[in-house]
């Protein structure tokens, strides 16, 4: 996740953001109340796609087309996404591997759409989507890009959109990173890093900072990851 938190705080919250789910799906189903329906974004412009039909696309954006069944709620694994994930990765200039990684230390949460915006209505600073990006990151992130008319709260439904933008931010950290570096991170460690913990930290941490518990922890995932994510990415489709 493009900024910092706890894997253990995540499991306690989510307790309390199922909790608040079910009320809120339970209300939809009195006939009083029509317009209590599952949790949805803010209100904008231009309409959300629904959990039933397949994520808009954007004139210009190639890449594998899920399928609506892999785009909003059910088992989610992020192995099943490695077609996915060699695409965007190859589009965006990053190892394959690597963004699988990151997917598999971002799947310690639920990824149903619902739940996630229940929960944003609780914490309006949380992430969204697969990759558990933050609102400013993909903003930044797609500016220039051919996603660039897409918006951050289309996350928790497009699945490939959340691996696409996760795949460039990563290219856009990689951009920032010094020719040479003294501390003691591969250049994969790093990006993963600054995923986590944002730019200027990784930046200090290929100068020789220490990572906190947090980032530590995020790291040590990252390798417990790194088998599966490798088998995953080379995979045939």
């Amino acid at each position: 996740m493009a900024g910092r938190r706890t894997r253990w705080g995540w499991l306690v919250l989510v307790v309390a953001a199922v909790v608040v789910w079910g009320l809120v799906a339970r209300v939809g189903h009195q006939p009083s109340q029509p317009r209590a329906g599952s949790p949805s974004p803010a209100p904008s412009r231009t309409p959300s796609p629904s959990p039933s039909s397949s994520p808009p696309s954007s004139p210009g954006r190639d890449g594998p087309e899920p399928s609506p069944s892999r785009t909003a709620g059910g088992r989610y694994d992020p192995v099943d996404y490695a077609a996915e994930v060699r695409a965007r990765a190859g589009q965006a200039g990053v190892g394959a591997r690597l963004v699988m990684a990151i997917l598999c230390n971002e799947a310690y949460k639920p990824h149903d759409p619902a739940l996630e915006r229940a929960w944003q209505r609780y914490k309006p600073d949380a992430a969204f989507g697969i990759a558990n990006m933050h609102r400013a990151a993909f903003d930044d992130t797609k500016r220039g890009r051919d996603f660039a008319g897409r918006r951050w709260d289309e996350l928790p439904d497009d699945r490939d959109l959340a691996i696409e933008a996760a795949a460039w931010h990563l290219h856009d950290l990689a951009a920032r990173l010094p020719a040479h570096w003294t501390g003691p991170y591969t250049r994969d460690e790093l990006l993963a890093l600054g995923y986590n913990t944002g730019a200027a930290n990784m930046l200090a941490f290929a100068r020789g900072a220490s990572p906190g518990s947090q980032a530590r922890s995020y790291l040590d995932r990252l390798h417990d990851n790194w088998e599966k994510a490798g088998r995953a990415v080379a995979r045939q489709p």
